[in-house]
């Protein structure tokens, strides 16, 4: 029986391309921080990257908004985390136009009706490297919200990132449910069905916007977003 549906977000819920998608984002994120006295651009991205950095070797001792501020702090070599207010504000705000570096997601409520239809908890398993406003935003980029997940993990609530399976191991502490009960949909060969098909979970891989940048084999069922729905369907 599946007790939990776990879903990756950013190339499985919400097409992107990674790479133009950071780069939309650092652009609107650096011309917001000028305001707060942020104006060297490179220095701003090279902060964010160590605050990055910090959380996925966070050994889960605090919350990763914790070590992504002292990495950011470390970078400039003073106490940034008093401006981590503003910067919330930039995801409310500014983090919006960043939608035009995404695609449209017309199955993505349907497949969550369904995951919520097939099973008694959904999670949305994003990579918890953002403020719990940016989730929110990109959700409602595809009619989606908050609400409609039993659990969306962020920086403030999650102690470990993707590929930890820590990580996955925290969310299904969290809602209650043991691996083997749990399905997983992702994109991401390493950062989703490693780590998760590792503890023991089922998992399904959202291949129209795959990656796989070990060369994994894929050893789970897979498909695209039709195919996604006909999976769920099918639990």
């Amino acid at each position: 029986m599946v007790k939990a549906i776990l879903f990756d977000l950013d190339g499985t819920l919400l097409p992107m391309d990674n790479d133009i998608f950071t780069k939309t984002y650092f652009y609107h994120l650096s011309e917001a921080a000028k305001e707060w006295g942020y104006t060297d651009r490179d220095v701003l991205i090279k902060a964010v990257w160590n605050g990055v950095k910090y959380m996925y070797a966070n050994d889960g001792k605090v919350t990763n908004d914790v070590v992504f501020w002292k990495g950011f702090s470390d970078a400039y070599g003073k106490d940034c985390s008093v401006d981590s207010k503003k910067f919330d504000t930039f995801y409310s705000d500014g983090f919006t136009k960043a939608k035009a570096a995404t695609f449209p997601a017309p199955l993505a409520p349907e497949a969550v009706r369904l995951a919520r239809e097939k099973a008694e908890k959904v999670v949305l398993a994003t990579n918890p490297i953002f403020p719990r406003e940016a989730y929110r935003q990109r959700l409602s980029w595809i009619g989606l919200t908050m609400e409609d997940f039993d659990l969306v993990t962020d920086y403030e609530n999650s102690r470990f990132t993707k590929p930890n399976t820590k990580y996955y191991g925290e969310i299904l502490e969290k809602i209650g449910v043991d691996a083997s009960d749990a399905v997983m949909i992702g994109n991401d060969a390493d950062e989703d069905m490693a780590p998760a098909m590792a503890l023991g979970m089922k998992f399904f891989l959202q291949n129209d916007n795959v990656l796989n940048k070990s060369g994994r084999e894929i050893n789970c069922e897979f498909g695209g977003y039709e195919d996604m729905i006909k999976f769920l369907g099918s639990l």
